[in-house]
């Protein structure tokens, strides 16, 4: 994440350089009028490669999950290039009304002239100019509902349903209201680029063709509730299915009026169409979700996407999975891909933490499915029991690394605890948070 967004940084840095330390400073100009435009010029080159960047990766590219991680590290980035975006764009703004200090400061000496436009196109820069602040103001609305995580979801939903056309307002001021002398040099070359790619990913979120050519139409086969607070959904997808390795994860869509939900399939793949969701009630979605499913309802997934991968495991490593309450799930669908062929199955110790191991529905599921696997060794931490994991239960070498599934709280205590212990290990995590 951080590789990405400090190397987008950097370009438009060095863009904006470039174009700063090769044109000729007009005359008459004060340092303290230049700093201000040069930095009024950078904060929206900023806030614009973010917010483009934003746009792009909303368009779910499967073919970035190689390089970037998975779409969970994906949306991580959308996440945090988004919250960038906004503080730019607040300090973008906050420079522009900068404007009145200043001249109450020193005055309008020294100041940069403007650029003189007339007829159609200057009607459209003062359009520009008007639309950019009103996008400003809903964007930072945004940024503060998004942050604020007990703001309701479905709402939220809705609201950030309309980025993409408060993305087109901001692309309108960028490109109508950069200096002219950019579209010569590097920088105009890089803005139109990041221009491209989020105008493409907000008429593609406009037109609703996100995912279109990944997505499954199906029917819900049958649902089972191994908890008060567990629903399991078992259903049936059609042609457009292209099968998932187990560990991946898909955007599953039971109703069109509430939009789509990731999960993690909680099956392996059998070649049918059949895929399982484990899905537990944790927020205003999916409490009340179970209570609203049907046998028979129609479903649309979307996927598979997800780097959470068996395959991806290294055989010449010690293995250690590690699930945390519903983080199980991906771990199930790696344990029932196993179950036709044990002996395929690598040397692993399986840590499943839960608040209580009596009466868990995953508790006798873990122990059917480990039983025909020998090399893996199952061990339940149940914190009602006193049995809490920490990075010294684990037994680690040098040599092992960690997959890990589960509340980021318990991943940050058990890094913490292998740093203290000397051991900075391979640490696979999905890090899924769509808001």
């Amino acid at each position: 994440m951080k590789t990405l967004i400090v190397g987008l940084l950097s370009l438009v840095t060095l863009a904006w350089s470039w174009d700063v330390f090769t044109l000729a400073t007009p005359s008459g100009a004060s340092l303290l009028w230049l700093t201000r435009q040069e930095a009024l010029y950078l904060s929206g080159l900023v806030s614009v490669a973010m917010m483009s960047l934003v746009m792009f990766l909303a368009t779910r590219p499967a073919w970035l999950e190689a390089p970037l991680g998975g779409m969970d590290r994906i949306y991580r980035i959308h996440k945090w290039a988004g919250i960038l975006s906004v503080v730019f764009a607040a300090l973008h703004w906050l420079i522009e009304m900068s404007d009145d200090i200043i001249k109450a400061m020193v005055g309008r000496a020294g100041r940069l002239p403007k650029e003189k436009f007339s007829g159609f196109l200057e009607v459209l820069r003062r359009l520009a100019e008007d639309m950019g602040e009103w996008a400003i103001y809903a964007v930072l609305a945004m940024l503060v509902i998004t942050l604020w995580k007990k703001f309701p979801y479905r709402t939220w939903q809705i609201l950030h349903s309309a980025m993409p056309v408060l993305y087109l307002m901001l692309a309108l001021h960028a490109a109508l209201l950069s200096p002219t002398d950019y579209w010569t040099q590097p920088v105009g070359l890089l803005l139109a680029v990041l221009l491209a790619a989020g105008v493409y990913g907000a008429v593609r979120s406009l037109l609703k063709s996100i995912g279109k050519g990944r997505k499954a139409t199906g029917e819900i086969m049958g649902l089972a509730y191994p908890a008060p607070d567990i629903c399991t959904v078992r259903c049936r997808l059609g042609r457009g299915w292209r099968g998932h390795r187990p560990g991946q994860f898909a955007f599953v869509t039971f109703d069109p009026k509430e939009g789509a939900h990731p999960f993690t399939i909680a099956s392996a793949d059998h070649g049918d169409g059949t895929v399982s969701f484990e899905i537990k009630a944790l927020g205003d979605y999916t409490r009340g979700l179970a209570s609203r499913l049907r046998v028979g309802q129609r479903v649309e997934v979307e996927g598979p996407y997800g780097r959470f991968d068996l395959a991806r495991c290294n055989q010449q490593a010690g293995q250690i999975w590690i699930a945390g309450g519903i983080g199980v799930t991906p771990f199930l669908a790696w344990l029932e891909s196993l179950q036709a062929n044990p002996d395929q199955a690598p040397t692993a110790d399986l840590h499943y933490c839960t608040r209580d191991r009596i009466g868990d529905a995953f508790v006798p599921r873990l122990e059917g499915l480990c039983s025909t696997l020998p090399s893996v060794r199952l061990h339940i931490h149940g914190a009602r029991q006193g049995a809490t994991l920490t990075a010294a239960d684990l037994g680690v070498s040098s040599k092992a690394e960690i997959w890990y599934c589960g509340p980021a709280g318990l991943a940050n205590a058990l890094r913490g605890g292998l740093r203290t212990m000397g051991l900075r290990l391979p640490f696979h995590q999905e890090a899924f948070e769509m808001r």
